[in-house]
């Protein structure tokens, strides 16, 4: 079966298309033949080895998400039958509760090999069914970003109609975030970097937009909008430069979903925000599989599908990664099988 995998050497010079044989089901496991799969950050940064030990060892196939169709199921197996369309969970040993290191270092895509493959085997308990409306690309992108931000939403932040919502930038996770939340009855700002995306988010339901580029000083912005309320929640992908701006505008009590760092990782701030507005920071890292069951249920009642810019060919898999860190997709990238 073909596959994409990082061999020999960690780099994206050794991110090669080769061959590996078939696996087979064992008891409690399944087969899936994979249709899609979609790209993340994160799979910008595992054939560097950006994350260490935990990355896992060579040969690794990358990505961590995808759909396919369960081809052969092994003994004893009860929860999908040949036939059923399935996304792989993204942690493959969480499927309840609270985090722990086992559950978080158990990730597809490194150190577990992820979807770049004709062919995956998993346990039963590693995939979920996924809702007839959604075309195979708009399902591949639903085990990371869509789970981030649904957990975001839900778990980080119990968000309810009315609350209002601060989503930064137009990235998979944010459009995620913005959909989820506009479903949740939430009044959502979304700040990003030019005015055709601004009407973009519009289109999708955004009540209120931001240029961060003409808007340097977006916190004070935001003051109008919240009617100098500040925001229940603020889903922050930026990190280093734009946190000292969320803990402006942040309601006292509010919670921040700290989930990306793409403008640097360090935390240069004043804390005296967090502690005399009692604000709450909670890391986001995707989610279990209940979870993402719950998302499910929601994407299947209103028929939402996923915002998708772009498909790639499984041989064009570096060109598209070459694409998403360009910036310039609005929507998840993806990949055809």
């Amino acid at each position: 079966m073909r596959v994409f995998q990082i061999e020999g050497a960690w780099g994206m010079e050794n991110l090669k298309l080769s061959q590996r044989p078939e696996p087979k089901p064992g008891p409690g496991q399944v087969s899936v033949q994979m249709r899609a799969a979609s790209l993340n950050y994160r799979d910008l940064v595992v054939p560097e080895r950006g994350y260490g030990s935990y990355t896992g060892t060579l040969p690794l196939i990358p990505l961590s998400d995808g759909v396919g169709i369960v081809s052969e199921i092994g003994q004893g197996v009860h929860r999908v039958a040949v036939g059923d369309r399935v996304c792989p969970v993204y942690f493959q040993n969480w499927i309840g509760g609270e985090p722990d290191l086992e559950r978080l270092t158990q990730s597809l895509g490194g150190p577990i090999d992820g979807t770049m493959t004709d062919l995956m085997c998993l346990s039963e308990q590693g995939v979920v069914k996924v809702p007839a409306h959604l075309a195979d690309i708009e399902a591949a992108s639903l085990p990371c970003a869509a789970l981030t931000a649904w957990s975001a939403l839900t778990t980080a932040s119990a968000t309810k109609p009315g609350d209002r919502v601060l989503i930064q930038g137009c990235g998979g996770v944010a459009l995620f975030a913005l959909q989820f939340a506009k479903l949740l009855g939430a009044h959502v700002t979304v700040i990003t970097s030019s005015d055709e995306r601004m009407a973009k988010v519009r289109q999708l339901g955004a009540d209120a937009t931001i240029n961060y580029r003409a808007v340097p000083e977006w916190a004070k912005a935001t003051r109008d909008i919240t009617l100098g309320r500040g925001y229940d929640l603020i889903v922050e992908l930026g990190g280093e430069q734009t946190l000292p701006q969320s803990l402006r505008c942040i309601r006292p009590g509010g919670t921040i979903a700290m989930i990306g760092i793409l403008s640097g990782s360090a935390m240069a701030t004043s804390l005296g925000l967090i502690i005399t507005r009692q604000v709450r920071m909670q890391g986001v890292t995707v989610g279990h599989r209940d979870g993402f069951e719950a998302m499910l249920r929601a994407i299947d009642q209103h028929k939402l599908t996923p915002i998708v810019d772009r498909t790639f060919a499984f041989e064009e898999l570096k060109e598209a990664m070459v694409y998403l860190k360009s910036g310039a997709q609005f929507g998840k990238v993806c990949i055809s099988h």
